[in-house]
Parts: C-alpha cells; sequence; structure tokens
C-alpha cells in the first residue's frame, strides 16, 4: 500500500524570523505517523529548517536542482549533491513556474530528475496543463508529454524512486482547485499509463496532488483510490493549516 505524501511548497516566501516562527509552529503539531511529510523552503533556510525539524517526522526538500551532480561554473546554480549534503531528502523538479518563467524544458526537467536520483534525492516530478490546454481538450496530451520525458530515461521503477505531482496550472495560486472527481481522473490517467508499461511498479507510484489543496477540501481530495497526499503551497505557510492537511491525509 502506498504511504501518502504531504509536502509543503514555500517558494519563495520567508525571513529568518518567520521562519523561525513557522518551524516552532510546525514542531508543535501532532502528526500522523503513516503520513510522509516534508517541506520545500527557499534554499537560504534549509540549514535552519533541517536543525529545528530534527524531533519531528517533517523532511526537508529543494525546490529546485542543478541539471549535473558534480560541482561546476554554474553560477547560482545549487546542486542535488550540495542539497544532500546539506540534509534534503527531497527536491522538486519540473514545477510549472519553473517551466513557465525559466524556459526549463521536458529535457531539463529529465536531467534534473537524474541528477538528483544520481544523488540520492527523491525528485518530486511536476507535471500538468494550463487552463487554455485544459479548454482545448489537451490534458492527457500534456501530461503523457511531460511523463514520457522521464519514462523515456528511467522507466516506470525509476519514476517510483521518486513521486509525481499533478498539478494543473490554472489551480496554482488561483484559488481555484480541480474537483476530487477532475483530479482522480487525471491521476488515474497517469497509473493507468505507468500501468501499460509495468503494472507492477505502476501501482508503486506515488501520485500527489498540488493546485489551491487546504484544509476544507484535502480529505475529500486524499479519498479518491489514486491521489496519494498533496503538495501544498500558501497553506504550508500556515502551521495549524499544514498540520490539518497532513492529519486529513492520515484519516483516508
Amino acid at each position: 500500500m502506498r504511504r501518502p505524501l504531504v509536502a509543503g511548497n514555500w517558494k519563495m516566501h520567508g525571513s529568518r524570523q518567520s521562519v523561525e516562527t513557522l518551524l516552532e509552529q510546525l514542531a508543535s503539531q501532532d502528526w500522523p505517523d503513516q503520513v510522509e511529510l516534508m517541506v520545500a523552503p527557499p534554499a537560504l533556510f534549509i540549514g535552519q529548517c533541517n536543525e529545528r525539524l530534527q524531533s519531528t517526522p517533517i523532511r526537508v526538500a529543494g525546490q529546485t536542482c542543478a541539471t549535473q551532480a558534480e560541482p561546476g561554473a554554474l553560477t547560482g546554480e545549487i546542486s542535488p549533491a550540495q542539497l544532500r549534503d546539506a540534509g534534503c531528502e527531497f527536491v522538486l523538479v519540473g514545477h510549472s513556474e519553473r517551466r513557465a518563467l525559466f524556459g526549463e524544458t521536458d529535457e531539463v526537467v529529465c536531467k534534473k530528475f537524474a541528477a538528483a536520483l544520481a544523488c540520492g534525492l527523491r525528485p518530486v516530478l511536476c507535471v500538468g496543463e494550463t487552463q487554455a490546454e485544459r479548454d482545448a481538450g489537451q490534458t492527457t496530451t500534456v501530461v503523457a508529454r511531460q511523463l514520457q520525458a522521464v519514462l523515456d530515461t528511467f522507466g516506470v521503477g525509476g519514476l517510483a524512486m521518486g513521486v509525481v505531482a499533478y498539478e494543473p496550472v490554472w489551480a496554482i495560486g488561483t484559488g481555484l482547485t480541480a474537483t476530487p472527481e477532475q483530479a482522480q481522473e487525471v491521476h488515474a490517467m497517469i497509473r493507468a499509463r505507468l500501468a501499460m508499461l509495468d503494472d507492477e511498479q505502476a501501482r508503486k507510484v506515488q501520485i500527489v496532488y498540488g493546485g489551491s489543496v487546504k484544509a476544507d477540501n484535502a480529505e475529500a481530495l486524499f479519498a479518491m483510490p489514486d491521489i496519494d497526499g498533496g503538495l501544498v503551497g500558501g497553506a504550508s505557510l500556515n502551521a495549524d493549516e499544514f498540520g490539518a492537511i497532513a492529519r486529513a491525509a492520515g484519516r483516508v
């Protein structure tokens, strides 16, 4: 049985003081034993988070990484080896903001996935369609293309070493949320495509939903058979809200 994962992406939010306050509040939450927990702070706060969260079940992630594991002349980049050395266990790759704002192609995302695996990190592969693509009936085509770049290199078994996060772009930071049925439809499609290649490994792949996940919609989303938790944005900056989402994952 797949263990649910609830992950928080803090994006470019926080100061040392506000992060310290949030970490104190997270440390006081009642976390469910059966749920994996992770937060992805800005890189400046990774060390602070690792130190303060040691007594909790929450693991730390990078929000992105370089395409190569080894050191190099890449000013401003952070390698997955450096993230691992700093105590991270996960790293996000292919988030829609990285794709749209920084021009990361499927090829670049695949290289980041590979570099992360090589360094012992669990890459969280983000996939999802825009509103225009959904309106044009292209959701399956877009998501399948984003997945295929990694599958061509690693197969389903390699993908199972990471996590898939379905994040419809139209539901990120907009307040809009896919209904549980809409989200389940895409999650089921993803798992079915993986099962065509390797049914046994497909059943092991964690597929989480991201897109305005909140305490009041989390349980209905997580109750869907192919939704294995959530990648939470703004709500993860509130310890009580994030705790409530995690506990919702523990009830289903």
